[in-house]
């Protein structure tokens, strides 16, 4: 059997497991968080070997750049040496800092303990200077 020139946008996204489903690769095309190339496509707008495709998954790009056609689902290993990940690190965490939890029951902070908790979180107390 011959090697195809070009596949289906949505079914080689199915096939190098994107998306979990051919639908959802679709749906996904359809609402614009795929781009090849830099363009929007439909789903059935074709892919060849050594186009860039980006696809938005949990607000985040996911640049793939298409190094085999698969017209079928296969194993992750194999799925894996279809596409070069050029996906950049994503940016380091901030520190964010601890919530300060409460007893039930303890009632309102009193004032050296809202300073306490003011320093903790890195708030500024207003009263004082």
């Amino acid at each position: 059997m011959t090697e195809p020139t070009s596949v289906r946008v949505d079914v080689w996204l199915w096939a190098v497991r994107v998306y979990k489903t051919r639908s959802a690769a679709t749906t996904a095309i359809r609402g614009g968080h795929v781009r090849v190339n830099g363009d929007p496509v439909k789903a059935s707008h074709s892919v060849k070997v050594g186009d860039e495709v980006r696809a938005r998954i949990a607000g985040f790009d996911k640049i793939l750049g298409v190094q085999k056609l698969l017209l079928k689902r296969v194993g992750a290993p194999i799925a894996a040496t279809a596409y070069e990940d050029r996906t950049p690190p994503p940016p380091p965490r901030e520190f964010v800092a601890p919530i300060v939890h409460r007893e039930r029951g303890l009632g309102r902070p009193t004032k050296r303990e809202r300073r306490e908790i003011d320093r903790l979180t890195g708030r500024e107390s207003r009263d004082r200077p």
